[in-house]
């Protein structure tokens, strides 16, 4: 028999506590990487996007499946390949060996790839939608007089243009070709099927709108961000070891915070993006997991406190999501100011391992807690 919490044909919701102790959760960019709070309640705050990102990495690194947002190749060269794949005829031209010897031409065409202009293995291949001769031109010579460079690039450009207008008249990408590229690219990466992606750079795959939504991590108490001094004996540049034994460094930590983040997931998006049982397993794996492979200085202590997942009987669901939301309670053991999370006293209406236990009050939902 299945389980009720991983039938992606069904509505979920899910709670997830997690906390941190001396350490860094979510570093804002914009103000030192110190870590994120709300400035009104001093609550601390973790974006849904620093959670996924830690979903993915365990997806990819620990299970082994392929994600869409990762550091190894370009977005639009994997949605490029997919489109290949599918079968679709891309206008393409072969650079002349003059072309390819001209460093700054590259260098040009190189900066063009959010237009749609792809340079691989001496030949310029173009996934715009423009196949008009004047469109491709304006894109391939825009800025150029800004950059001084007209006279040197305009009219290898216009050659290029040309020959790529003349290739792409055989280049058909209507709607239908569109939606089968955003089939395959949900079919082969697992964070596209769940997450969604904005797919419409260079070769446009439209966007997809994933089943499952995470909200922000809000610390269930005011968080108290510290930036500590630390120092290194190692000197970054020879003339100032006279003058200078060690160098001075910052590091921004809370010294500890629970936090609670709710999550749904919609049986709708998830049929359309074709999530399958195995899917939704291994995202409550990498829940349980989340911290488990993402140690560092600066998050050295990190643990997953609670899962509770809410499962319901039917794809349209049976009771709303905030009063499930409600049912589990964290409550300070005493005033002083939380240490560990022994400090906390949690009030789940199931015990750790219990799974599909009937909620009093909601008929037609289970819930289940993993951890």
């Amino acid at each position: 028999m299945t389980e009720r919490y991983i039938d992606p044909k069904k509505r979920h919701e899910f709670v997830l506590l997690f906390d941190v102790k001396d350490g860094n959760p979510n570093g804002d960019p914009d103000a030192g990487n110190m870590p994120r709070v709300d400035p009104e309640t001093m609550q601390g705050i973790v974006t849904d996007v620093a959670i996924k990102r830690k979903i993915r990495d365990y997806v990819a690194t620990v299970l082994g499946r392929p994600i869409f947002i990762q550091s190894h190749t370009a977005l639009n060269t994997i949605i490029f390949q997919v489109y290949q794949e599918i079968g679709v005829q891309l206008a393409t031209t072969e650079l002349s060996e003059e072309e390819k010897e001209n460093t700054v031409l590259m260098d040009w065409i190189a900066l063009l790839e959010e237009k749609g202009v792809m340079l691989e293995e001496g030949r310029i291949i173009y996934t715009g939608e423009d196949v008009k001769d004047a469109d491709i031109r304006k894109k391939f010579t825009e800025g150029i007089e800004e950059a001084g460079l007209k006279k040197q690039l305009e009219p290898m450009l216009r050659n290029i243009a040309k020959r790529l207008a003349q290739a792409a008249k055989n280049m058909k990408i209507d709607e239908q070709t569109r939606q089968k590229a955003q089939y395959a690219l949900c079919r082969k990466y697992y964070d596209i099927r769940m997450f969604g992606a904005v797919m419409s750079t260079g070769l446009n795959a439209g966007q997809v709108r994933g089943p499952m939504q995470l909200t922000f991590s809000r610390s269930v108490d005011p968080v108290f961000p510290w930036d500590l001094t630390i120092t290194r004996t190692a000197i970054t540049k020879e003339s100032d070891r006279r003058r200078k034994q060690t160098e001075m460094g910052r590091k921004p930590l809370i010294p500890y915070g629970l936090y609670r983040l709710h999550g749904f997931y919609n049986p709708f998006f998830g049929e359309r993006t074709g999530v399958t049982e195995e899917d939704l397993a291994d995202f409550w794996d990498a829940l349980v997991h989340l911290f488990s492979f993402d140690h560092s200085a600066a998050r050295g202590e990190m643990n997953v406190r609670g899962l509770y997942i809410f499962s319901h009987e039917t794809a349209k669901g049976s009771a709303p999501a905030h009063k499930l939301f409600e049912l589990v309670q964290v409550e300070r053991r005493q005033e002083e100011s939380p240490r560990s999370f022994n400090d906390y006293l949690l009030l789940g209406p199931v015990d750790e391992g219990e799974k599909d236990i009937s909620i009093d009050h909601f008929p037609g939902v289970t819930i289940t807690r993993l951890v």
